[in-house]
């Protein structure tokens, strides 16, 4: 973790964290470090905060000062900048967003060539000309300043994109999607009305402070609701950059991210598409996935908690499949972050081809019931190494055996230790976790 930078991008409350002077200076150096031997082009895309506009205007102006060009997307979602990024050979690209988070806050996600996340070197030097640690940099002048360009048609090219993926037309199909006031709303509808499908849309008014409020993928029981009273066949509900999806199958079951990787990852085995028959998860993914890919003859690997370690996974092993339970899903044959959009269309395309509801398709994955408690304490470290934890860890663990497990981690943002237990019964969660908590208390670990 750097001292902006965490695993997804610089955030934070926006002009209060993350203000228009980080902004400019990380435009600054972007067009600089790409523009040293040759004129940059770099593409911004923006979510619906109010801030964002803000943002976008410092980025660009930062980047112009220093000689590159801006081409902007305006409102438009992370995996269309960084699929913008790969088809029309961009330096690198921008995402003004902060992904789930309430309206106030804001964030910088910086993309590189190709389209991933920016490795963590480039991000330390870009925190470096921040603090003033590094020499400033030259201002371009005359023909060397940079331009801004209109770039909305590099957006409809990524729309294009989504489409031309579907298998089957989605003529008969009741389809709904939260867009969670964010930046699903250019474009989600679009792409399903292309397809044929009855579209109920939801949540796709953005106005600047309602984005993630009450709704898309972190409120899903607005879209739960919807498809129950509506008798739809499906729903989808996307986060405010929209790079996750969570859906619902027509009984309002809510099928989220380690069920989608059943789904998909069982229907990829199918047809000879599951590369190295391997789904890349993280450590919070359910112990009822795992089971069920063990009952589907189908291997797993687990990474630390973020897509940035799962899509690292991924290409370094050349697997095709991974994600986490919040929705990040990533399809590695067509893209380098998770994509909301584009994971409900492979969903469709899996209930289509095999002539089933989403429900049947999930019912072989028997979720486990889960419970997870943040505990303040004054040191991580210390806290977790204490012999007696480890001691009361390896207790839990060994009575759930087979039927439950134990997880107890650090935040790699907070002053917390958290304490998470599966197993049979709620009441088990609870007895487990408070059975952990309670040695952490008693040893003197907790604030």
């Amino acid at each position: 973790m750097g001292r902006y930078f965490g695993t997804d991008g610089f955030r934070g409350e926006a002009n209060v964290v993350l203000t228009v002077e980080h902004a400019f200076k990380v435009g600054r150096f972007l067009g600089w470090y790409y523009g040293r031997d040759k004129k940059a082009k770099i593409v911004i895309g923006k979510d619906t905060r109010r801030s964002s506009y803000m943002y976008e205007y410092s980025l660009a102006a930062g980047l112009t000062a220093s000689g590159a060009d801006a081409y902007l997307l305006h409102v438009t979602t992370t995996p269309s900048v960084s699929y913008v990024i790969r088809t029309e050979e961009f330096d690198a690209g921008i995402m003004i967003s902060a992904s789930h988070n309430p309206f106030y806050d804001n964030g910088i996600k910086i993309l590189n060539g190709r389209g991933e996340k920016m490795d963590a070197e480039l991000e330390s030097m870009i925190e470096d000309y921040i603090d003033g640690k590094t020499e400033e940099l030259p201002l371009a002048t005359g023909a060397d300043i940079g331009r801004t360009v209109d770039f909305v048609m590099g957006r409809n090219r990524y729309i294009g994109y989504l489409i031309s993926l579907a298998t089957r037309s989605f003529k008969h199909m009741r389809v709904g999607l939260d867009c969670s006031n964010g930046s699903a709303s250019s474009i989600a509808k679009n792409v399903f009305d292309a397809l044929g499908a009855k579209t109920y849309v939801i949540n796709n008014e953005p106005d600047g402070t309602n984005i993630n409020m009450k709704c898309g993928s972190t409120h899903i029981e607005v879209l739960r609701d919807f498809v129950v009273k509506e008798g739809l066949d499906v729903g989808f509900a996307y986060d405010g950059d929209a790079d996750r999806c969570i859906a619902v199958d027509h009984t309002g079951q809510i099928i989220d991210g380690d069920l989608i990787l059943y789904v998909c990852g069982t229907y990829m085995k199918e047809n000879g598409m599951l590369r190295n028959n391997t789904i890349v998860t993280t450590i919070m993914s359910n112990l009822g996935l795992y089971k069920a890919l063990d009952a589907a003859e189908i291997q797993y690997e687990k990474t630390a908690v973020g897509d940035k370690y799962v899509y690292e996974n991924m290409v370094t092993n050349r697997h095709s499949l991974g994600g986490e339970q919040s929705g990040h899903i990533i399809f590695s044959k067509h893209a380098t972050t998770g994509d909301g959009i584009l994971t409900s269309l492979k969903i469709m395309e899996v209930m289509l081809e095999k002539k089933m509801d989403l429900h049947t398709l999930a019912s072989p994955v028997k979720i486990y019931p889960q419970l997870l408690k943040n505990v303040r304490v004054h040191s991580k470290p210390e806290a977790r190494a204490d012999e007696d934890v480890v001691a009361a860890i390896e207790a839990v663990a060994a009575e759930l055996g087979d039927e439950g497990r134990i997880l107890v981690r650090e935040s790699g943002t907070e002053p917390v230790i958290r304490v998470m237990v599966e197993a049979a019964s709620n009441d088990f969660c609870a007895k487990y976790v408070d059975q952990v908590i309670d040695v952490l208390v008693k040893k003197g670990h907790v604030i």
